[in-house]
């Protein structure tokens, strides 16, 4: 089977299942509402104001990681055999999974990444961040989602469990990655959600700039993705 069928039959298990559609519903929310919350209580003389705008880009990456996760480990519950026999390519399989997966995250993030800039800066007023520096803001939201979702998905194939690979993200996203980042230095900037995150800031003390950030994440995503592909071709179902 060619990959079109195959991405096409994955895309419809995507849009049918009640917890992706809220996943991605929750990515919009959880931004725009701790962006708003962020900009308002935001000290317009030290704050940095593009940051400020997307502060909630951190918790709208649980939400898009919880879709990422859920749209791969709901394959191990029972259904993945099924798949495997009419797909017999498992990396066919699985890189048709992780588009039908990016696609719609990157939609979403990017109508987020608007949605949070247009509130901003309607709260910040004249405070608030240019609109060039807010739309590269607005692009690099939706993939830094996008990336994080993929990243979750790689992780889940790797765990082939939806429960651990929430266990060990969740908890490091808002518990771990900040303790790092508080002790040590520079090196915490190459975790995937902080690297990713520097294209959010107007101004930034590290060595990765918006794009290398963004980079970085790109390749722990990669990784991810091999490393869930290569667990798919070798294990049994």
């Amino acid at each position: 089977m060619s990959f079109v069928p195959v991405f096409h039959a994955e895309w419809i298990k995507i849009r049918t299942l009640r917890s992706l559609r809220g996943a991605l519903a929750g990515i919009l929310l959880a931004t725009a509402a701790f962006s708003a919350l962020a900009s308002a209580d935001a000290d317009t003389g030290d704050a940095d104001p593009l940051f400020a705008v997307f502060f909630g880009v951190s918790f709208g990456q649980i939400a898009a990681i919880a879709f990422g996760t859920t749209a791969v480990s709901s394959e191990f519950r029972g259904a993945l055999g099924l798949t495997l026999a009419a797909v017999p390519d498992r990396r066919r399989w699985f890189a048709a999974k992780a588009t039908a997966i990016a696609l719609p995250v990157l939609a979403v993030g990017l109508l987020t990444g608007l949605v949070t800039l247009v509130v901003g800066k309607a709260v910040l007023g004249n405070a608030g961040p240019g609109w060039t520096e807010g739309l590269r803001g607005a692009v690099g939201c939706g993939l830094q989602l996008t990336l994080m979702a993929l990243f979750a998905a790689g992780l889940t194939a790797v765990l082939r469990s939806g429960v651990a690979t929430l266990s060990v993200l969740i908890p490091f996203l808002l518990i771990v990655s900040f303790v790092v980042g508080d002790l040590s230095g520079g090196v915490a900037d190459l975790l995937p959600d902080r690297a990713g995150q520097v294209v959010l800031h107007s101004t930034w003390d590290g060595t990765l700039g918006p794009w290398t950030g963004l980079a970085v994440t790109a390749l722990w995503t990669a990784v991810s993705l091999l490393a869930g592909g290569w667990c798919l071709k070798t294990r049994d179902v």
